[in-house]
C-alpha cells in the first residue's frame, strides 16, 4: 500500500485537496474547531492521526460501523479466505454467500423474520422496508418521529428532518412526522392510508432518549389493530451494541420489519440488511425483479456479515456488553449530565444546550473521540468498541470524570 506521505507530504496538502474535491465545509468546520484529524493507523478500539501520530480511543465508532473495534482479526481472516474464492457476485444469481448471511440474520431474530433483502448501506435498507410495507398493506402513509435520522437517500430522507430535505426541495407526499414518546400524538396520526410507523429502537441523532416504559408496546398494538406495519430501525442499537442481539427484544415487541447496518460489515465491507415477515417478502415472490442492488448482499460483504453474526450471537460476548455497559454507567454517575445508557449505547446529556458539542472537544483534546447527538447538541455520544479492554474502560472513565466533572 502507498504510504500517506508519499501521497500528501503534509496535513495541509492532504486538506487542500479534500477540500478542493471532496467536502470543503467539513475541512473549514474542523480547521474552525481546532478538531483536525486525518486517520492513520487502526487497531482495536482506537485510531491514529496519520501526520501527528496520536492516537486516539474511538468512541464514537461512525454511530456502531466499528462495533467490534478497527480491523477485526476474525472478520480480515473469514474475508482474506474468501476473497480466494470469491467477489462480489452477482445480484441477479443465486448465491451461496448470501443465503449463509441471511439464514444466521434470521436465526438471530428466532425465525420471526424469515425474509432477507441485502442492501449497502442503512439508507438503502430503509427505503428498501418503505417500499415493501407499502406493496403489502397498498398504502402509502408513513409515520416517522421528529428529529429521528434513518438516512439521506430519498425514501429515508423524507422520514427525517426538514433541515436535510429542504435544500435539495425533496418534497415526497404521504409522510407525517410526531413527536418520541408522545403516545396521543402517535394514536392520533395513525390513520386508515397508513402503510407503517417507522422508529429507531432508540433514536441516536436525537440524543439517545429512553423509550417510556409501554411505549413501543402501545405503538405496535396500535399498528396490528389498524392493519398497519411496523418497521424498527436497529442500524445503531443492533448487533450487540445494548446487550442483546436486537434492543427491541428487551421491549418485548415483535416488529414486521427490523432493519440492520452499519456495524453488520465488521468495519471492513459495507453491507446492510432489511429482514421482514413472509407477508412483508412476497414482494421478491410476485416481483421478483422489481427490487435490486448491484452491490447489496456482495458475497465478500456477506462473509464479513455472516462473521460478525457468529462473533455478536455468542452468548459470552453479549454478556461482556452488559458487564461493561453496568461499569461505565456506575463509573459516569454522579457527574454533570444524565446519563442515557442500555449496554454500551450512552449518551451524556447536559444542561447547557450545546454541552454535548464542547464535551466532544474537551475529550478529543485529551485523546478521545466521540460525537454530539445531530439533533440534540446537548448530548453527546458515548459509544466505545464492544471488544474494548478493562484496562480502556478503566481509562475512559477516569479520563471522562477528570474532563467533564
Amino acid at each position: 500500500m502507498t504510504a500517506i506521505e508519499d501521497l500528501y507530504p503534509d496535513r495541509d496538502a492532504v486538506e487542500a485537496s479534500y477540500r478542493r474535491h471532496v467536502d470543503a465545509g467539513r475541512v473549514d468546520t474542523w480547521k474552525l474547531a481546532e478538531m483536525q484529524l486525518v486517520m492513520g493507523d487502526r487497531e482495536g478500539p482506537r485510531f491514529s492521526d496519520a501526520f501527528t501520530g496520536r492516537w486516539y480511543v474511538n468512541c464514537h465508532c461512525n454511530g456502531g460501523v466499528f462495533n467490534l473495534g478497527h480491523r477485526n482479526p476474525r472478520v480480515i481472516a473469514a474475508l482474506r479466505e474468501a476473497m480466494d474464492h470469491v467477489d462480489i457476485g452477482n445480484h441477479h444469481l443465486v448465491s451461496v454467500q448470501r443465503a449463509a448471511a441471511a439464514e444466521k440474520l434470521v436465526d438471530s431474530t428466532g425465525g420471526r423474520l424469515p425474509g432477507v433483502v441485502f442492501g449497502t448501506t442503512g439508507g438503502e435498507a430503509i427505503d428498501l422496508a418503505i417500499k415493501a410495507a407499502r406493496y403489502a398493506t397498498g398504502r402509502d402513509g408513513i409515520v416517522s418521529v421528529e428529529g429521528a435520522f434513518h438516512g439521506h437517500t430519498g425514501l429515508a430522507l423524507a422520514t427525517g428532518e426538514a433541515k436535510f430535505r429542504d435544500p435539495f426541495r425533496h418534497v415526497v407526499p404521504g409522510f407525517s412526522q410526531v413527536a418520541y414518546n408522545d403516545v396521543d400524538a402517535m394514536d392520533a396520526a395513525i390513520g386508515d392510508d397508513t402503510a407503517a410507523v417507522i422508529l429507531e429502537a432508540i433514536p441516536a441523532t436525537l440524543g439517545f432518549p429512553m423509550p417510556d416504559p409501554g411505549y413501543l408496546a402501545a405503538v405496535q398494538s396500535w399498528c396490528r389493530d389498524r392493519g398497519v406495519l411496523l418497521i424498527i430501525d436497529e442500524v445503531q442499537t443492533g448487533l450487540g451494541r445494548t446487550g442483546t442481539v436486537w434492543y427491541h427484544e428487551q421491549e418485548s415487541i415483535e416488529p414486521d420489519v427490523v432493519v440492520a447496518g452499519k456495524g453488520l460489515g465488521g468495519g471492513i465491507y459495507p453491507i446492510a440488511a432489511t429482514l421482514m415477515t413472509d407477508d412483508v417478502h412476497r414482494f421478491t415472490s410476485e416481483q421478483p425483479f422489481s427490487h435490486v442492488s448491484t452491490f447489496g448482499g456482495s458475497e465478500l460483504g456477506c462473509v464479513a456479515a455472516a462473521e460478525v453474526l457468529d462473533i455478536v450471537t455468542e452468548p459470552a460476548f453479549l454478556a461482556r456488553v452488559r458487564e461493561v455497559g453496568e461499569r461505565i454507567g456506575d463509573g459516569l454517575a454522579g457527574g454533570p449530565f444524565e446519563i442515557r445508557r442500555r449496554g454500551m449505547l450512552t449518551g451524556l446529556k447536559f444542561d447547557d444546550p450545546n454541552g454535548g458539542m464542547t464535551a466532544m472537544k474537551a475529550l478529543f483534546d485529551v485523546g478521545i473521540y466521540s460525537f454530539f447527538a445531530g439533533n440534540d447538541p446537548s448530548v453527546l455520544q458515548f459509544k466505545p468498541s464492544l471488544i474494548v479492554s478493562d484496562d480502556v474502560v478503566g481509562w475512559l472513565i477516569a479520563t471522562v470524570r477528570r474532563v467533564l466533572g
